[in-house]
């Protein structure tokens, strides 16, 4: 008797059930949050403060606590840049037209993929090649491919149209004449898209894919039975079944293209009108040792990139019912 009463207080020292698991999630929940705060909270705050230093490189190594102060010369610098302008106009261009057209490539061939024919299985594994590739590998294939004396589209070019040799990743500009009028054809930075049509397009591919495969037939049935023509139903049909997968394919890859620093540095290395925030962090750092100017356009590039994920969601983001 005496020791079934003394159980009951240890009992409920340890809460009810649902309280003893809230505590179990608690425990789960700290190594994940540990590492997040290491990995990422504090290397982003770290980064705000050196963004108000005036830091070399070489001072990384004797900096202290007591050594920090503040100062918005390094947000004067790069804000006040001569051609800050021209760079954020080059990374909000590439970033655009570098996510609408793997988007448009993957839904291509998405829908080139759905229906059954012979070798479908092989169509599809060859087109996730290009994002399966080392971005290494790849960027090496096409400079070799554009190169201005022994690259194939050169030689392609002179063979067909006669067309002198180009320096696709070099060259900044070309006059293009199109229906009577001459535009400045930007040679470069169009390739710099066009390898991120080429690199990524498998990632819309794949989501675009999953949606279709999942789309009931009663519908296209339906709209034959209408008498709805094959443009028709992709319009009034297949279109809006996809537009919350567009949406979040164009979410993610604006993210990840805004961000994007190998392909541009691997290819060009930021000449020929081609340099984005992002190379130009990496220029301040290791080309200037210009820590703080680095971390200030960081946080300037974070600061856009908000900017234009509130107007995203704000006004263009489509939730799927």
């Amino acid at each position: 008797m005496t020791a079934s009463t003394e159980s009951i207080p240890a009992a409920k020292s340890k809460g009810t059930i649902a309280q003893q698991e809230q505590r179990l999630a608690y425990k789960l929940l700290a190594i994940p949050i540990i590492i997040l705060i290491a990995l990422i909270l504090f290397p982003f705050l770290w980064n705000i403060v050196l963004s108000f230093q005036s830091l070399r490189l070489i001072d990384l190594t004797n900096l202290s606590i007591s050594d920090l102060g503040f100062t918005l010369d390094n947000y004067a610098r790069v804000l006040g840049a001569r051609g800050f302008g021209e760079l954020l106009r080059t990374t909000v261009v590439y970033a655009v037209f570098g996510t609408i057209l793997p988007i448009v490539m993957g839904l291509v061939a998405a829908l080139l993929a759905r229906d059954a024919f012979p070798g479908r299985q092989l169509f599809r594994g060859v087109m996730l090649f290009p994002y399966i590739a080392p971005i290494v590998a790849v960027t090496l294939v096409w400079k070799t491919m554009l190169n201005a004396q022994y690259g194939i589209v050169n030689v392609w070019l002179q063979n067909i149209f006669g067309m002198q040799p180009i320096s696709f990743l070099s060259t900044r500009s070309m006059p293009v004449s199109i229906l009577g009028l001459e535009i400045q054809l930007p040679v470069a930075l169009t390739m710099v898209i066009l390898f991120q049509g080429w690199r990524y397009f498998p990632f819309a591919f794949l989501f675009y894919l999953a949606r279709l495969q999942a789309l009931p037939e009663d519908l296209y049935e339906a709209g034959k039975i209408d008498g709805a023509t094959l443009t028709q139903r992709f319009f009034k049909i297949t279109l809006p079944q996809l537009g919350a997968v567009t949406a979040a394919l164009f979410l993610l890859r604006f993210i990840w293209t805004f961000n994007k620093f190998d392909d541009i540095f691997l290819l060009t290395g930021g000449a020929a009108g081609t340099n984005i925030i992002t190379v130009q962090i990496y220029n301040y750092l290791f080309g200037l040792s210009n820590v703080g100017a680095a971390s200030a356009l960081s946080m300037v590039l974070a600061a856009i990139l908000a900017v234009l994920l509130f107007i995203y969601f704000r006004w263009f983001y489509i939730e799927e019912e």
